[in-house]
């Protein structure tokens, strides 16, 4: 299995985000609508995988270095 890079999780995404705002449109017939849920499906789950990927990566890197104490990721956002 190929390992899947950073943007690929960010595509996967915005193609999810994507066909959600195309569902929500109501210009679907029922049978794009479950073509286009099932795509959502497979989306979610692969943006899962390698979020749960990137995880495993950062809890062997805190492993490495016994010293370093996790912290909540704050995203670089000071305004909320």
């Amino acid at each position: 299995m190929a390992k899947k890079a950073t943007p690929a999780l960010e595509t996967a995404l915005d193609n999810l985000e994507s066909l959600v705002e195309r569902m929500e449109s109501g210009e679907l017939t029922l049978e794009e609508s479950l073509k286009a849920f099932e795509e959502g499906v497979r989306l979610s789950r692969d943006c899962q995988q390698a979020l749960q990927q990137a995880e495993q990566k950062v809890r062997i890197l805190l492993e490495q270095n016994s010293d370093a104490e996790p912290e909540p990721f704050t995203g670089g956002n000071d305004d909320q």
